[in-house]
């Protein structure tokens, strides 16, 4: 074979290959291109019928169904759907799920000023909101205690009948919420005092000044006093200056500027 000839040859598989190298790297970078062109965003619920996401439309904001957020127990309360919501609603006629525990408690990184850890457990979110709300009372002057957080049922129980004993129905009724039906059961509440106050969970602490900035100050930083002083009527429990929900800063903002208690922002169409 020729030396021009054995040339050519090794010339054409030299351009064979790079053709096929250069196919590969085209057909490649058209499938990643067309990868991102058919990229979705997507939204995954866990019920597709239960309004789970809170959106903010046209400066607007958008509260749960009340009604689609529940479904009718055996007990004859309502038991919600929602429950991984900021603003899950449950009350006296609304309960979790039986056996409800969040997967995301955590222990809030905060003095505790004599109370004791294991009662400061809260969902993660609502727990870094209590610490930027401590630390921002503290650069106020005002040093605050989480008195109470997160409680499991059975805990709700044992405390319950201690109340029933020792308080009578009543009272128990007023101030406690009924098992499946305490806030604390979310993961999303705390009863909050002040060691000058002794850490007492007293009307009273209303009126200390560390009482005075958690109310004027709890919305900037998603809080809101779950069961205000003008609301008996609508909450059915009495007035509770400790007791702070987290919802978010743009629903506690909105709550604390209308005045509205959480019943008031989504109620019932039945």
């Amino acid at each position: 074979m020729s030396i021009v000839r054995k040339h050519r040859r090794r010339k054409n598989r030299t351009t064979i290959l790079a053709l096929s190298i250069t196919t590969v790297l085209l057909v490649g970078t058209a499938t990643v291109i067309n990868s991102h062109k058919n990229e979705k965003t997507m939204v995954i619920k866990k019920n597709t019928h239960v309004k789970t996401d809170i959106v903010k439309n046209n400066d607007t904001l958008s509260f749960p169904d009340y009604d689609q957020t529940s479904q009718k127990d055996d007990s004859g309360l309502l038991e919600v759907l929602n429950i991984d919501s900021n603003l899950v609603l449950v009350n006296k006629n609304r309960k979790l799920p039986d056996g409800y525990e969040p997967e995301d408690l955590v222990y809030p990184s905060i003095p505790l000023n004599g109370a004791v850890k294991e009662k400061t457990r809260m969902r993660s979110e609502a727990a870094k909101a209590l610490e930027n709300l401590f630390a921002g009372a503290l650069a106020d002057g005002n040093t605050l205690t989480a008195v109470s957080g997160y409680r499991s049922y059975d805990r709700q129980v044992s405390l319950y009948n201690q109340y029933l004993e020792t308080r009578g129905e009543e009272w128990t009724k007023a101030y406690s919420a009924f098992p499946g039906t305490s806030e604390h059961q979310t993961g999303l509440a705390m009863d909050v005092s002040s060691p000058s106050f002794g850490n007492a969970l007293e009307v009273e602490f209303a009126e200390t000044k560390e009482g005075k900035w958690l109310a004027e100050h709890a919305h900037e930083y998603g809080f809101i006093i779950r069961y205000p002083e003008n609301k008996q009527d609508t909450t059915e429990y009495h007035y509770e200056p400790w007791h702070i929900r987290y919802v978010g800063v743009d629903y506690a903002n909105y709550l604390y500027t209308k005045d509205l208690a959480l019943e008031e922002a989504m109620p019932s169409e039945k």
